[in-house]
């Protein structure tokens, strides 16, 4: 049986294993959204960045929570974690999951639906429940659809739709997380700089400098006619010496990595 979940409210998971799928209706004026998860202990903190499971960090040190990536089924496009309940560390009291869209707001986004199943080999085809997710304001760029939480021994499922007009980054700032917020403007800069390095086009190349006319054709210089070139022996060709590669510059776009999660795609 399908649970239809009402904001708020909860009902017990009975599987070792979960996955939890974001599906929205996609389209051209749809913006791309993007599963995530964070696993926080009764503080409702991370422990360390570690603690945080997205598109640069698909995977928990653990081994047990994981993005699944996307998928488009006809005009549905979707994205998932999945969660081996029995391999979270004893310290993490929840799991959040969250969806979010590059500085686009969820008014935009139609039809977000978050669904649970039972990830189990056994596991049914038919979700355990979904969770319609509807922004209070529609401004917001991410939100926890829902959350996996301890109760005694087991583990419980929550609707949520908590949103986030700030993003992943306010999200994850949040719950504990060090973001490096200079990230993006360090890609944007690096790209810009990149461009200035390559020069000015050929089209304004030729504008700053017209063509020189020809100069006035001479009468040719009697020479003596080289002696033909030696031939190769055997009908080989000689060896030609590799083009000297050059050394490494220093390229604007190519950063060390900064501490703390980036949201800039990699």
């Amino acid at each position: 049986m399908t649970h239809a979940m009402q904001k708020g409210s909860n009902i017990p998971v009975t599987s070792v294993a979960v996955r939890a799928v974001l599906r929205w209706t996609g389209g051209p004026e749809v913006p791309d959204v993007d599963a995530s998860a964070l696993l926080v202990g009764p503080d409702g903190r991370v422990r360390s960045d570690e603690d945080f499971v997205f598109y640069n960090q698909p995977r928990h040190p653990s081994g047990s929570v994981w993005r699944l990536g996307k998928k488009q089924i006809g005009e549905a496009v979707t994205d998932a974690v999945q969660a081996d309940l029995r391999a979270v560390p004893a310290v993490v009291d929840r799991i959040l999951v969250v969806a979010s869209a590059e500085d686009v707001p969820f008014e935009r986004v139609r039809d977000l639906r978050i669904l649970l199943y039972d990830a189990t080999a056994a596991g049914a085809s038919e979700p355990v429940a979904y969770f319609d997710v509807r922004p209070e304001t529609g401004a917001e760029t991410a939100l926890i659809c829902g959350e996996l939480y301890r109760r005694g021994e087991g583990w419980k499922f929550r609707a949520l739709g908590e949103g986030y007009s700030d993003g992943l980054v306010g999200l994850a700032t949040d719950h504990g997380i060090s973001v490096d917020e200079n990230a993006s403007e360090a890609a944007s800069d690096g790209a810009s700089a990149s461009a200035s390095a390559a020069g000015p086009t050929s089209e304004q190349t030729a504008a700053m400098h017209p063509p020189t006319p020809p100069a006035p054709r001479q009468p040719p210089t009697p020479q003596t006619q080289a002696p033909p070139a030696a031939q190769p022996a055997y009908g080989y060709p000689q060896p030609v010496s590799p083009a000297p590669v050059p050394a490494p510059g220093g390229d604007p776009a190519f950063r060390l990595p900064v501490q703390g999660p980036q949201f800039v795609r990699r």
